[in-house]
């Protein structure tokens, strides 16, 4: 007969478990985007960790929708190539061999790595870019970037036949144009709030290398609202990279996404924290509660 001493450890596990009821029946059957990158993509042990946290959340009844990154591997490819990358503000200019080369590294090596990393933890996982099905329709950001792109048609069918079939999609954020044969280079994040948006999921969840959005004092503001979000941009306290993050969160709310969270992807199971604990991880921004139109007024 064999025999078990329990110790605290375990209790703590089946009390966690317990504690997470509420929230595991609250997201059931709700649509999760998550944006992964960062530092998280290049170590092996975190995409695997990644990978077991994504795996979860699908076999406890949540849609994740996995949309990633990968500038590190981009620049190491271009840089063995030879080819020169040039920028205008700040920000890199791409040009028809660049845009060749994020598509290689995207949709081939970042994609499939993910993808099976994924299956790797059991899971079943489908990798494809937003040229598949004329998922995202881009135009050019700026015409000084040259193949960066804008969305501005969003075709998501495709992922909600893979998520009702039990797969998890896995997005590289490459598009293509208006035009015959194009190709655009879009921002991992900005691709993932118009996917979250076109969906109108229940969260999009923004991994990112920072803790999340901190206030004047430095401190990690846990909620916001998109008024208060515009409020700290216009102060300055949010600044820097913290900007196009934040703005692509305002611009998903306004696509009919009920919350996204700004989270350190560096965190173990940083989204499980997120969705299914009372402390949660980051910064969660929503849309302010707006005022009903007083009677005769037209609003």
């Amino acid at each position: 007969m064999r025999q078990q001493t329990m110790n605290r450890d375990w209790t703590a596990i089946a009390r966690t478990l317990s504690e997470a009821l509420p929230y595991l029946q609250r997201f059931s059957g709700a649509v999760v985007v998550v944006k992964f990158g960062g530092n998280a993509m290049g170590d092996a042990e975190a995409m695997a960790e990644f990978a077991r946290d994504v795996v979860l959340m699908r076999q406890v009844g949540l849609n994740p929708i996995v949309v990633h990154g990968g500038g590190p591997m981009i620049n190491d490819l271009l840089n063995r190539l030879g080819i020169e990358s040039n920028f205008v503000r700040g920000k890199r200019v791409t040009d028809k061999a660049t845009v060749e080369v994020v598509e290689m590294v995207l949709t081939g090596l970042v994609n499939k790595r993910i993808v099976q990393a994924i299956m790797d933890e059991g899971g079943r996982a489908v990798g494809l870019s937003g040229k598949d099905d004329d998922m995202i329709v881009c135009e050019p950001d700026d015409p000084e970037l040259g193949f960066v792109g804008r969305p501005v048609e969003m075709n998501v069918q495709v992922l909600r036949d893979l998520f009702n079939a039990g797969i998890i999609p896995v997005v590289a954020p490459v598009a293509t144009g208006m035009e015959a044969n194009q190709t655009f280079n879009v921002n991992g994040d900005t691709a993932a709030g118009a996917i979250a948006g076109a969906l109108k999921a229940d969260r999009l969840l923004l991994l990112t290398d920072v803790s999340g959005v901190k206030g004047a004092n430095g401190d990690v503001v846990t909620e916001l609202t998109d008024v208060q979000v515009r409020e700290m941009i216009a102060e300055g306290t949010i600044a820097g990279g913290m900007i196009p993050k934040t703005e692509t969160a305002l611009e998903a709310l306004e696509a009919g996404v009920r919350a996204v969270v700004i989270l350190d992807g560096r965190v173990p199971n940083a989204c499980l924290l997120e969705l299914f604990t009372e402390h949660g991880a980051g910064s969660m921004i929503r849309m302010a509660a707006r005022e009903a139109p007083a009677d005769g007024d037209d609003g």
